[in-house]
């Protein structure tokens, strides 16, 4: 009896993946994120000056599936450390009114912003290439949107694919993801 009445004690006490924290804003915040001027032509240099790629995404207070990303899939060491180590992320509120510079030289709101780009989902995280054009804004520079939540596999694979420049080759992610799903069930 005692036996098991310490294994279940020390499993309690064990400690757990630490999810963000929330903000003031009612949005998540992780170790991970930038706290930037939301100026996306400077984060886009700053994030290419540290070898890193831009990742902006989209979140509102009280979002059931950001939370489940933060609490999930954001806290698989794996994830973290690409995420970490890998991406610059810029974090944008659905209903914010941060100013917020796109590509093109348009400041707007967050809020405001977000309609422009036509996310409808939260979470939305967009990718960037380390190049954008001049005069096209962040959802047709993007090379990747993932609109709302995912499992660990599609959000490892995704992330991977975007560092690897998948968005450059013959291979969809779909195809990229079930090949690479199937080599991490083996």
């Amino acid at each position: 009896m005692l036996k098991k009445f310490l294994l279940i004690a020390s499993l309690l006490m064990a400690p757990l993946p630490l999810a963000a924290e929330l903000g003031d804003d009612g949005l998540h915040k992780a170790p991970w994120m930038r706290d930037t001027f939301k100026d996306l032509r400077e984060d886009l240099e700053e994030a290419n000056a540290e070898g890193r790629r831009l990742m902006v995404i989209v979140e509102q207070r009280g979002c059931i599936y950001c939370r489940k990303m933060y609490e999930e899939v954001f806290v698989i060491p794996e994830i973290e450390q690409l995420l970490a180590e890998r991406f610059f992320v810029v974090q944008i509120n659905m209903f914010g009114d941060v100013e917020v510079t796109d590509f093109d030289g348009t400041v707007l709101p967050e809020k405001d912003m977000v309609k422009r780009w036509g996310a409808l989902f939260t979470p939305t995280i967009y990718f960037f290439p380390q190049d954008v054009p001049e005069g096209v804004t962040a959802a047709q520079a993007a090379v990747a949107t993932m609109p709302g939540a995912f499992g660990r596999w599609t959000t490892f694979n995704l992330l991977n694919w975007v560092l690897e420049k998948g968005y450059d080759g013959d291979e969809p992610f779909q195809k990229y993801h079930a090949r690479k799903f199937e080599a991490q069930r083996n």
